[in-house]
């Protein structure tokens, strides 16, 4: 997926907690995780939030 403004904010506006909920729940294939959109989630959870935590890997656990 393109990375637009529109994806852009709507990433930035997600919690750490919502990134990583998306993240272990999103469907395979999911658009987001694609192209440039993809690129940029993966940095800005990984590298500037810091990944899952075990709290907030707890906290969403496996959908149970």
């Amino acid at each position: 997926m393109v990375l637009t403004e529109e994806v852009k904010a709507h990433i930035d506006r997600m919690s750490h907690v919502e990134m990583c909920r998306e993240w272990r729940f999103a469907p395979i294939g999911s658009p987001l995780f694609q192209g440039e959109s993809g690129e940029y989630f993966q940095k800005r959870l990984f590298d500037e939030l810091g990944g899952f935590t075990p709290a907030i890997s707890k906290a969403i656990g496996w959908g149970d």
